[in-house]
């Protein structure tokens, strides 16, 4: 597999990297992590159409945009880990003639990672908070939790929100999943990996379940060896120096691979498709700093480097006009870079 690079922009702290469809045109996000940065929305046959999404905050951790509300999202800003009391809040963000118009919706100390459900016609709103409080960036002596809410059609409106978990020490990983045929968020911490499922009808019960116990700081979800039943991808611990891709076997699951390379602060990890074959995109901060795929190959697991050097904080795929795209937030090369399939 072969790529072709697009860097971007220079961005101090690269840290979020989404990406959102209007009509037919699908926008690539990327935001900092610093206090008073950017967000740039990237669009056209090269992604090279820019556009600034804001320029007057930062902390962005993550962008969602929504299923069912074209043009319009959610993100996580003032997010910083060495800020006490916490700052962190979720915006909205809609997409207008004139530009971008951002507003803050409500505040929650500490949120990281965050998303929305749309089931039955209701937009469910489930957040993660990576502590409870902290004196400062290393104390990690209070618990994060997950909330749950129901998001009304005007988002000024804010949100009540229900503590559904407490008690997860590091609560940092999080990706998006389908079990039996529904959407669920898998969510990972010192506690283990939960699987949390929204209520099947309106009022009805959220569901929780741990899957694997261990210190577990990333997760990702793919059937890379085509069996049918997802493999899970994995960063240990928080920050973690081992990445592992686990087979679910006899309804538990077990590792059956480790990733070969020296690794040091492994920091994000999602299951994509890459030329219609199931893969794992990854990304390290240190050592190596490398963009990584993982592929299932002639009965083993294939690791190829897409960049050294460049130390992803989060990565996403799209796939536009035939064509598959990984979007990187290059936080150790302070860029905004895509990669583009080409072979």
């Amino acid at each position: 597999m072969k790529f072709e690079k697009i860097h971007l922009d220079d961005i101090t702290r690269c840290y979020c990297a989404s990406s959102i469809t209007i009509g037919k045109e699908a926008y690539a996000l990327f935001a900092s992590e610093n206090p008073e940065s950017v967000c740039y929305s990237y669009s056209g046959k090269n992604f090279e159409n820019r556009e600034v999404v804001w320029n007057d905050r930062g902390g962005c951790m993550s962008i969602v945009p929504f299923q069912t509300r074209e043009g319009e999202f959610l993100a996580v800003n003032e997010f910083y880990l060495k800020v006490t009391p916490s700052l962190a809040k979720i915006v909205h963000g809609r997409k207008t003639e004139n530009g971008w118009e951002i507003k803050d919706v409500f505040s929650l100390p500490y949120l990281h990672r965050f998303d929305l459900y749309h089931v039955d016609g209701i937009d469910y709103l489930i957040c993660a908070t990576i502590a409870r409080n902290k004196q400062n960036k290393e104390d990690w002596s209070e618990p994060g939790q997950i909330y749950v809410g129901v998001l009304g059609p005007d988002c000024s409106q804010g949100v009540a929100l229900t503590l559904l978990v407490d008690g997860c020490y590091r609560n940092h990983g999080y990706c998006r999943g389908t079990y039996e045929g529904c959407v669920c968020g898998y969510f990972s911490s010192d506690q283990g990996v939960l699987r949390v499922m929204p209520p099947d009808s309106p009022g009805g019960e959220w569901r929780v379940e741990k899957i694997l116990e261990g210190q577990v700081g990333e997760i990702a979800f793919a059937d890379i060896d085509g069996d049918g039943l997802e493999e899970m991808m994995t960063i240990e611990p928080f920050h973690g120096n081992s990445m592992k891709i686990y087979k679910l076997k006899e309804g538990r699951y077990e590792c059956d691979f480790v990733y070969p390379t020296e690794v040091e602060f492994a920091h994000t990890l999602v299951g994509a498709q890459l030329n219609g074959k199931p893969c794992f995109v990854g990304g390290v901060r240190r050592v190596n700093a490398e963009l990584f795929i993982i592929r299932f190959q002639n009965g083993n697991y294939m690791v190829t480097s897409v960049e050294d050097g460049v130390g992803p904080a989060n990565v996403a795929v799209i796939h536009k006009e035939g064509i598959d795209y990984i979007l990187s937030a290059n936080h150790t090369k302070n860029e905004a870079a895509i990669y583009k399939v080409v072979e």
